[in-house]
């Protein structure tokens, strides 16, 4: 008979089976439930599709109708040639300037409406491509009348001077006497063909004039050297009739020299707040951040020239803009219809019959400016928050705009003492505003250089449009990637309530749109433009892309 512990003693050791821990004595029982895909997998599939979507979004937002990407780096500077404005110059930051022609056809159909669209479009061919500067082209300008010379500007502070009679735009002469180069200013003034105004990161202001027919040894030729300004200096501005030049600096100074000597023929027009005159060697209007009336602390950034002449605008940090009175050469001289970058064109008269300029003299002539008011601070504004980057003088109408880097756009009356008119906050969606430009164009005889040395932009248009209406029109463009157009007639509020951007835009001018660049904020932003005169519009991409609109 079996016991049946007979093997309990030899087996004392407990399997494993019986080693678990008896259901009874768990705190819980997990229930089995089979395996399930990781949180992260259920948006594994939708991904593909909502980046396809993205793609597509970017795609139809690309309203260029061409483009041209040969340049490796952010495009800095952009200039048309004034008799043959599709002829485009750029300069970027691969050290290198390419010309090429806007003049391209205009598709029937957008590409998504093709039945075959292509995958992607050819690039504009170059017809030059110039090379010789060890640094970014940080400034481009074609010479006027005739647009003879292209001169390029870089931060290595080479001035090189290239002849535009032949297709493959032959070195003409170079200098280097500046550590960088910050704008190149052609002029306006019948009588000095080929001249132009240089400033620089040292503060320096110089005029040079080409003559490549009566000394072709030395073409290039020194007519003034400035230094009074103590910092780099950041803009410049001719005066519509060519005969002052205004130039501002990060010492927060302004001086308008007279390069010509034209004040002495004048009868030697001077201002008391000048440090000198006569002759052009020295300053006839010089106000510093000593004068604490003036003083804009952290610089000053930007400047233009009313189209009388009469006064002048400065912007600079914290939003600040300051009007000063500029003197009168002649009583008899007809303003330039150049419309200016930062400034503006032929004076007119608005559709209510007031006529631009400032505060009216004893003769009773708006924006006329006797000796006595040269140099005299008219105003001083400040609605925005930030560094005013912009400003352009309506050729037509009584309106100053200022492009400021907290993304909004105002617009100043200049017949009733500069009164805010209107104030877009959301402009470009609160990003920098780079520039601004009355009457779709720029001018060689203006240019603005930013704090962050963004860009330096110059047209070369010779002659803005004569329809009044046109210039009501003022197109901006900005770090958000898009060119703007906006109808300023009205008076929307100033200040305003707070709406949504893309309601606040239509209310208060938004005319229309263009779409391409990369945008939102550095490495995707427009840092210039420059237009044809028909409606098209040619861009300098911080992403390296040139696009044709319109």
């Amino acid at each position: 008979m079996v016991d049946p512990n007979a093997n309990h003693d030899a087996d004392d050791t407990p399997s494993d089976d019986e080693a678990l821990l008896d259901p009874s004595e768990a705190a819980e029982i997990v229930p089995d439930d089979p395996d399930h895909p990781m949180d992260s997998d259920d948006n594994d599939d939708p991904e593909p599709d909502s980046a396809h979507e993205q793609q597509e979004e970017i795609q139809l937002q690309n309203d260029s109708r061409a483009h041209f990407d040969h340049h490796t780096d952010s495009i800095f500077c952009i200039a048309n040639h004034p008799l043959t404005p599709t002829i485009t110059a750029t300069g970027g930051g691969d050290d290198t300037t390419y010309i090429f022609s806007a003049d391209v056809p205009s598709p029937v159909l957008p590409q998504s409406y093709e039945s075959s669209p292509s995958a992607s479009r050819s690039s504009i061919p170059p017809i030059a491509k110039l090379t010789g500067h060890t640094d970014s082209i940080n400034a481009l300008a074609y010479t006027l009348p005739h647009g003879t010379y292209l001169l390029i500007g870089g931060l290595d502070g080479q001035l090189r001077v290239h002849s535009t009679t032949d297709p493959s735009y032959p070195l003409l002469t170079s200098t280097a006497e500046v550590p960088e180069i910050n704008f190149l200013l052609p002029n306006p003034h019948p009588s000095h063909p080929d001249t132009f105004a240089l400033g620089a990161s040292d503060g320096s202001v110089w005029v040079y004039t080409i003559d490549a027919a009566s000394d072709p040894e030395t073409p290039l030729q020194v007519l003034q050297a400035y230094y009074l300004h103590t910092e780099s200096c950041t803009a410049g501005a001719w005066t519509p009739d060519g005969k002052l030049l205004a130039t501002v600096s990060e010492d927060g100074s302004l001086y308008v020299w007279d390069p010509f000597g034209e004040a002495a023929v004048a009868g030697g027009v001077t201002s008391p707040s000048s440090s000198g005159g006569g002759g052009g060697g020295q300053a006839l209007v010089g106000l510093t951040s000593a004068d604490q009336r003036f003083a804009v602390e952290d610089g000053l950034f930007s400047v233009a020239v009313a189209p009388s002449g009469s006064f002048v605008a400065v912007g600079g940090a914290h939003g600040m803009i300051r009007i000063v009175g500029l003197p009168r050469l002649s009583s008899s001289s007809t303003p330039s219809t150049t419309p200016q970058k930062g400034s503006g064109g032929a004076a007119g008269k608005t559709k209510g019959g007031r006529q631009t300029g400032g505060p009216k003299t004893s003769s009773g002539t708006p924006g006329s400016s006797s000796a006595g008011q040269a140099g005299a601070i008219l105003a001083s504004l400040q609605t925005q928050s930030e560094s005013i980057e912009t400003l352009s003088f309506s050729p037509h109408h009584s309106l100053l705009a200022a492009g400021s880097v907290d993304g909004s756009i105002c617009l100043f009356d200049t017949a009733h003492r500069f009164v805010l008119r209107r104030h877009v906050k959301q402009a470009h969606e609160g990003f920098a505003v780079v520039r601004v430009a009355f009457g779709g164009g720029a001018s060689p005889s203006a240019s603005s250089s930013t704090a962050a040395g963004t860009a330096a932009t110059s047209s070369s248009q010779q002659q803005g449009s004569g329809d009044a209406d046109a210039a009501w029109f003022l197109m901006s463009c900005g770090m958000d990637g898009v060119i703007r157009k906006w109808d300023c007639r009205g008076g929307a509020g100033g200040s305003g309530g707070q709406q949504q951007q893309q309601q606040q835009q239509q209310q208060q001018g938004l005319v229309k749109e263009w779409r391409g660049h990369r945008g939102e904020g550095e490495g995707g932003g427009v840092l210039g433009f420059v237009t044809m005169g028909d409606g098209r519009v040619v861009t300098a991409g911080d992403d390296g892309v040139s696009l044709v609109f319109g």
